[in-house]
């Protein structure tokens, strides 16, 4: 295994501040048929979505990790470059190669972003905008089998990590399914309050899909008009097969991603 740590960039009085170099353990296989460059980029994409490499760190040079690796440079740029390509590294003139962000892949099963996000060690973060009881609209409605116009509480959630907005969730339940205090909101995810309160979550409906941000979401979850993002809709039932929830979020495709298993039919 190999180490590498960041150069630190130095200064007059007074100092200008820098980013905080990375320190890591790196291997490559030569025997393995997999190509050198994508198993060190594996490797550092791995350490950044498990946070040993946090948003800030320095990766140091191309020719100093080339070095330590035994690797060509041109190997190792191509490590690098395939994560910038990603959205995860940076390249900054007078600064180096810097970590971004990690991006989330979750699983396509029933968890809730605040435990996905936590599993990944990125340290979730809640503003709920919106607690609220309003009449269910036909979509609602039949999402949650109940009548329409029917009284349902309303939860607008803006979920962050490192300080970055990673998704926007509105959320829709029964008004007599459990008390939804804003503060417990805040302080941790809806299916872990569902579960204290002795709901079984057994089954969900879900679609996935993507689209451009309007202007207003763009602000919220700070991109551009027009940005690529994934939405998802899904209805959560419990172990007697009620409906207890219906949500349609948002996430920023830059920051979020869904990964499927899919098998061979026998």
């Amino acid at each position: 295994m190999s180490e590498f740590r960041g150069a630190r960039g130095g200064g007059y009085s007074p100092p200008v501040p820098k980013p905080e170099s990375a320190l890591i353990d790196l291997a490559v296989d030569r025997s393995s048929p997999v190509p050198l460059y994508y198993q060190l980029a594996q490797q550092l994409e791995g350490a950044i979505e498990h946070g040993r490499l946090a948003p800030g760190s320095l990766l140091g040079n191309e020719i100093e990790l080339a070095g330590r690796l035994g690797l060509s440079r041109p190997t190792v740029r191509q490590a690098i470059q395939s994560l910038v390509d990603k959205g995860l590294l940076v390249r900054r003139r007078g600064v180096g190669t810097q970590v971004v962000h990690s991006q989330v892949k979750r699983p396509l099963e029933l968890s809730s972003l605040y435990d996905d996000l936590q599993a990944a060690g990125q340290s979730p973060a809640t503003h709920v905008r919106r607690n609220e009881v309003q009449a269910a609209s036909a979509e609602v409605a039949a999402a949650l089998g109940i009548a329409e116009g029917s009284e349902v509480v309303l939860l607008e959630r803006l979920r962050s990590t490192y300080g970055e907005p990673m998704a926007y969730m509105c959320n829709y339940l029964p008004t007599d399914l459990l008390d939804l205090d804003t503060a417990k909101l805040e302080a941790t995810g809806l299916y872990r309050l569902l579960r204290a309160a002795g709901i079984t979550l057994h089954s969900a409906q879900q679609a996935i899909g993507a689209r451009s941000a309007t202007p207003e979401e763009g602000e919220l979850l700070a991109e551009a008009p027009g940005a690529a993002l994934l939405t998802m809709r899904r209805t959560t039932y419990d172990d007697k097969g009620r409906a207890v929830e219906y949500g349609s979020h948002i996430y920023r495709a830059s920051r979020y991603a869904f990964e499927f298993q899919l098998l061979v039919r026998p």
